[in-house]
């Protein structure tokens, strides 16, 4: 892996977790934005696939 890959997941799942934290969902009905472990998730999923993660090699 990349050196660049694990930063990306390591931002993503905490901004992830910083956009639930600040902007979240009050109702609780949200399927992404309801649980900071769902957010985080997320975020790490977008973060490796924005680093370039699937072009591989």
């Amino acid at each position: 892996m990349l050196p660049r890959v694990p930063l990306a997941i390591a931002a993503g799942a905490a901004l992830g977790y910083l956009y639930y934290r600040v902007i979240g969902c009050r109702s609780g009905v949200c399927p992404i934005t309801s649980s900071p472990y769902v957010s985080s998730l997320y975020g790490a999923v977008m973060g490796y696939l924005l680093s370039g993660g699937l072009q591989g090699s």
